[in-house]
């Protein structure tokens, strides 16, 4: 019979007779009505409540649970003040004082992230106790028995207390495997479209815009087509009072080996994705047939989003081509261009004075659908007068998983679920620059949710209130949508990725034709499948949509 850790140490602690009396550190006040307060260093503003119960029986006053390991964990690089390794450095402190372990934190930048996760798990390295990955690394994951399951360390009490409920399904799915957890709850990723509130809601422009194209400016768009014309209206004209030069009606981030794939992989869902009530052969499919694992990404309603994709970028800056993240945010937080849409971060940098210019005129809504799709058993185009809205979980959702392959599980375990308890993510909701977004129902303002408008509005960013009210009604829009953009995550989703990735920037930069480019990236997504295996590929992909046959 196993012993658990927990009980080891509190007999240790009764033979030493109560020797290791209540200590308080510099990050850990443990106070007498149960209560415990945990402080990070000064430059990250952090001071969150807890308690003893919600930290688990391993954490006390005095005890040492993990003294004299030292655990690894990889991380992204963002550096010690950025998105997704940011919090870790946060934590680090915190954890060393409750567990007497120390903390080394390994950064590789984000295109080197999965080879170098992957050259330790196959090579049997074992360098690394945890490792913050992105969602769709899971399918390789899971084929190599590269990573723990974290339910039963959930189960037992021990380690600090969070859980999957609060998450929506679509959510909740791609921390899961099977119905086994093994991610530990953190970011929540999803796009969905920022606009300029004030800019659409301006009768001068609303006039003018009726004038131009004939109908109302809606605000926020309900299509994007509509969207297109807004953002073709205002692009060129100077709305930024910050300086003489013209602004844009959009700004993306394109920039290959990054992220700028998933604004076409989002874009395109309304276009692509044929709507049912049920999920077969020709409805609700996206990325592969999924009877003969045939690729679908060069259908004609692919084809049709990556025009309007280029269309839509020709109403931004050019230099934005080769823009990561953060240089698209800065654009637009700036007030130089009317729309993005992409992940939850913009909407708390938006209350940053020192990053934005927009407080206070940030409109937010789940990302609108195209009025055309193909219909995939009809084989021709649709158009409708009300489209349905399509959600997605488009991104990382980075989060921390145990590798199989460590020295110290546990120990890396506590950290990651130390990092998820209920008042660290509260925390990390409301700060913007940590790279940890929204999509728990605590984070969600009553009564969807349990979340007070002060948390956000009295919280150090002091958000605005309407700014808030729409961005977290936008994201619960998103992540609850009745049709959702299924998740790949199988065996070599990386290689899929990079694939369409390096297609997708010839198709952006005018070397390719948006059709040879997904013509290109369907035959070499049919290279992959067969040197991976297609009978085991589809098997995999079946699993990860949810495929119960025709």
């Amino acid at each position: 019979m196993a012993i658990s850790r927990a009980l080891l140490l509190s007999t240790v602690l009764v033979v030493l007779g109560g020797a290791a009396a209540a200590q308080d550190t510099p990050h850990v006040t443990w106070h007498d009505d149960g209560t415990v307060t945990l402080r990070s260093d000064p430059e990250y503003g952090m001071e969150i409540k807890t308690t003893k119960e919600e930290l688990g029986s391993l954490f006390g006053p005095g005890q040492k649970p993990f003294e004299g390991e030292t655990v690894t964990i990889l991380s992204l690089d963002s550096g010690p003040k950025g998105g997704i390794s940011g919090p870790v450095y946060m934590f680090r402190p915190i954890w060393e004082e409750l567990t007497g372990a120390k903390l080394n934190i390994a950064l590789t930048p984000i295109s080197e992230l999965y080879t170098k996760t992957f050259l330790d798990l196959r090579n049997g390295t074992g360098e690394y106790d945890a490792i913050i990955v992105g969602a769709f690394f899971y399918g390789d994951l899971i084929a190599g028995n590269y990573i723990l399951p974290v339910d039963e360390w959930k189960k037992s009490g021990e380690y600090p207390k969070w859980d999957y409920d609060v998450m929506p399904p679509a959510l909740r799915n791609i921390y899961t495997w099977d119905n086994v957890g093994y991610g530990v709850l953190s970011d929540a990723d999803g796009q969905i479209l920022y606009y300029r509130r004030d800019l659409l809601t301006d009768p001068t422009h609303q006039a003018a815009f009726k004038t131009e194209y004939g109908y109302d400016m809606p605000a926020p768009p309900k299509t994007l087509q509509q969207l297109r014309d807004i953002a073709k209206y205002f692009n060129g004209k100077n709305f930024d009072s910050n300086d003489a030069e013209p602004d844009s009606g959009a700004v993306l981030h394109l920039k290959v080996r990054e992220q700028g794939l998933y604004h076409f992989t989002t874009l395109a869902t309304s276009f692509a994705m044929t709507p049912g009530d049920t999920l077969d052969r020709t409805h609700n499919v996206y990325w592969f047939d999924p009877v003969d694992m045939k690729p679908l990404i060069n259908s004609p309603g692919h084809v049709k989003a990556l025009e309007f994709l280029k269309e839509l970028a020709a109403f931004g800056p050019p230099a934005q081509v080769s823009w990561s993240l953060g240089e698209a945010w800065d654009f637009f937080l700036r007030g130089k261009a009317v729309f993005n849409f992409s992940y939850g971060d913009v909407g708390a940098l938006a209350q940053d004075l020192e990053r934005s210019k927009i407080r206070g005129k940030l409109g937010s809504s789940a990302l609108p659908a195209s009025d055309t799709y193909w219909d995939m058993e009809q084989k021709t185009f649709v158009t409708v007068k009300e489209p349905r809205q399509v959600g997605n979980v488009t991104g990382g959702s980075w989060h921390g998983v145990v590798s199989s392959l460590g020295q110290h599980p546990e120990a890396a375990y506590s950290l990651l679920s130390l990092m998820a308890i209920k008042p660290s993510q509260k925390f990390l909701a409301t700060i913007g620059w940590d790279g940890v977004d929204p999509g728990y129902s605590y984070q969600w303002l009553e009564p969807t949710g349990e979340a007070k408008l002060a948390d956000y509005t009295e919280s150090a960013l002091k958000w605005d209130a309407q700014d808030v009210k729409e961005y977290l009604d936008a994201y619960h829009s998103n992540y609850n949508a009745k049709t959702m953009l299924p998740y790949m995550r199988i065996t070599g989703t990386q290689e899929y990725y990079d694939a369409l990735d390096s297609n997708l920037s010839a198709a952006m930069s005018g070397s390719k034709t948006p059709q040879q480019a997904l013509d290109d990236t369907a035959a070499a997504w049919d290279q992959i499948t067969d040197r991976l295996g297609r009978d085991q590929q589809l098997k995999n992909y079946q699993a990860a949509i949810g495929w119960k046959g025709e």
